[in-house]
């Protein structure tokens, strides 16, 4: 992660009048860091040894200011908890469906999509979310291995 992603956070977070508390700041960091998409869980279960006091309630609210700001997307698959994605970016992702691993892929904005379906179902659309499922090469590797 470069520092340069940081430091914009934090500035955003600031001309939005939001407190950086060294636990909103590590949230921030650790989301910034991470490229697996992460549920608010994982995130409590990384940062629980550097903040003992910590609690998940903790991690929640910050993640709900942090999704507030834009800094955050959050993902949300049916009944499984929420994952969070730090790159607000337009982009897509395609979901292991053996590990459950969420990988970013960038594709062409399908803009003519949302056109379509306001014209077919006269719904003013706010936006779409495009994901591809498969097995990702980890666990084709696994897979191969106990063939």
């Amino acid at each position: 992660m470069s520092e340069k992603r940081l430091r914009q956070a934090i500035d955003t977070l600031k001309e939005s009048g939001v407190r950086i508390t060294p636990q909103r700041h590590a949230v921030l960091e650790y989301l910034l860091n991470s490229m697996v998409h992460p549920t608010a869980d994982e995130i409590y279960k990384a940062l629980e040894g550097k903040f003992p006091n910590m609690s998940v309630a903790t991690v929640y609210n910050n993640l709900r200011v942090l999704k507030e700001i834009g800094l955050v997307r959050e993902l949300t698959y049916g009944d499984a908890s929420s994952r969070f994605d730090c790159n607000t970016s337009e982009h897509y992702h395609a979901i292991c469906e053996s590990c459950g691993k969420i990988v970013d892929f960038h594709y062409p904005p399908l803009d003519e999509v949302e056109s379509l379906a306001e014209q077919v179902t006269g719904f003013d659309v706010s936006h779409h979310r495009m994901e591809v499922y498969g097995t990702c090469e980890a666990c084709q590797q696994v897979a191969t291995q106990k063939h």
